[in-house]
């Protein structure tokens, strides 16, 4: 196995390649989602989490961070 820092820009550029089509592959060969849009709404609707009821918001918890 060749390192990344020992590769010549012509020997990145390959391996940026082979890795973009094994992506581009297992993306068109994935299963297809029959779902209608609506049903994929109500299933992330379904899936998402809410924090409890008086959680510091994302921002408190950034200044409580940032103040220690």
């Amino acid at each position: 196995m060749v390192k990344l820092t020992d590769m010549t820009l012509a020997d990145l550029k390959v391996l940026i390649a082979q890795v973009v089509e094994e992506q581009l592959q297992g993306w068109q060969n994935r299963p297809l989602d029959d779902r209608s849009a609506e049903q994929v709404l109500e299933a992330m609707d379904r899936l998402r989490w809410s924090p409890p009821a008086g959680s510091p918001s994302t921002t408190e918890l950034l200044r409580e961070d940032r103040d220690r």
